[in-house]
């Protein structure tokens, strides 16, 4: 376990290397994400640490992919409350999937309690 750890702190240390450069003529983005880097480098490397932070943001792409492919399909919401409502309920529908659970179920629920 400790060759792990040692590892790790040799991550972190080439990664604040890596980022110990002037970033003065460098193009203006790439200046801004260097900076951007620097100020949240704790949290750059957290899921080598917890092991239930993934390592990418594939869950939270997939999340929002439903609303662009209803977008490209209708071309676009007819009111602002039914974009609300789809993306409430498809957030119900994402959180129950991600959990294991009875999709079904979850919207009968939802239906029952906004019923009431």
């Amino acid at each position: 376990m400790l060759i792990y750890y040692r590892e790790i702190e040799t991550i972190k240390e080439t990664f604040r290397h890596l980022l110990d450069v002037d970033e003065t003529g460098k193009h203006k983005k790439l200046a801004v994400f260097i900076r951007r880097l620097r100020k949240n480098s704790d949290s750059v490397f957290v899921f080598l640490n917890d092991y239930e932070v993934p390592f990418d943001n594939n869950a939270s792409e997939r999340a929002i992919r439903m609303i662009k492919v209803k977008t490209k399909v209708s071309g676009c919401f007819r009111t602002f409350d039914g974009a609300v409502r789809f993306a409430k309920i498809r957030s119900v529908i994402d959180t129950t999937i991600k959990n294991q659970g009875n999709t079904f179920e979850a919207l009968n629920l939802l239906a029952y309690c906004r019923a009431e």
